[in-house]
């Protein structure tokens, strides 16, 4: 019963927000679970282009980081780089850039909230393509509450990443001034209409990421 009632009100959130981010310009899919987010991802990506990603779980659980390397595709591949700054810059080449964002919305604003600031930058500019994979708990009333959410989230990712931040010893935020801060840059992208269609975002009923 949990299960469906929450079915229920992700699928309600997605279709909500899906007209209002398409009149911004956005280019909006839904998809029911990974299977239906791999099929989507193969649709929108033509074999042989050059694709480069985000740091991202999402994309770990979705499957799609295994189909970048699949062959397919030419992987431009952070995480196997010797040097990842080189592999992040060429990523602005790419014909599609993949990553998630922090969280969405329900006027449609696009917030991400990074450590260094490669992946702010690729989903602004550059790539000729950017597709975001976003889950539904991700969609929120506003700003505030998009703002709260990264606080509540950003203990699990400084600890999944292995960092010694106050918040991945507390598991509170506690706005540090730790060198190994994860939340320094906070972007907001509220509309795509100057590129209508560059970027692509595939809101998912089920939960992925964090």
């Amino acid at each position: 019963m949990r299960a469906e009632l929450y079915r229920f009100k992700y699928e309600s959130l997605c279709k909500a927000v899906k007209p209002i981010l398409e009149r911004k310009g956005f280019e909006v899919y839904i998809a029911e679970d990974e299977k239906q987010v791999l099929e989507l991802v193969e649709k929108l990506i033509p074999a042989n282009s050059v694709v480069s990603s985000g740091g991202s779980l999402t994309l770990s659980e979705t499957g799609v980081l295994d189909l970048l390397r699949s062959g397919k595709y030419v992987f431009l591949d952070r995480y196997k780089a010797s040097d990842r700054r080189a592999v992040e810059l060429e990523a602005f080449k790419a014909d599609f850039y993949l990553c998630s964002a922090n969280a969405i919305t329900m006027d449609g604003e696009l917030v991400f909230m990074d450590g260094w600031g490669n992946r702010v930058a690729a989903v602004t500019y550059g790539p000729k393509n950017v597709i975001l994979i976003v889950s539904a708990n991700k969609i929120v009333e506003d700003l505030d509450a998009a703002r709260e959410r990264i606080r509540y989230i950003a203990p699990m990712n400084a600890k999944r990443l292995s960092l010694s931040t106050p918040c991945a010893v507390t598991g509170m935020c506690q706005d540090c001034d730790s060198p190994q801060r994860i939340c320094r840059h906070y972007h907001v992208i509220n509309d795509s209409r100057n590129q209508p269609g560059r970027i692509k975002i595939i809101l998912t009923i089920k939960e992925f990421g964090l």
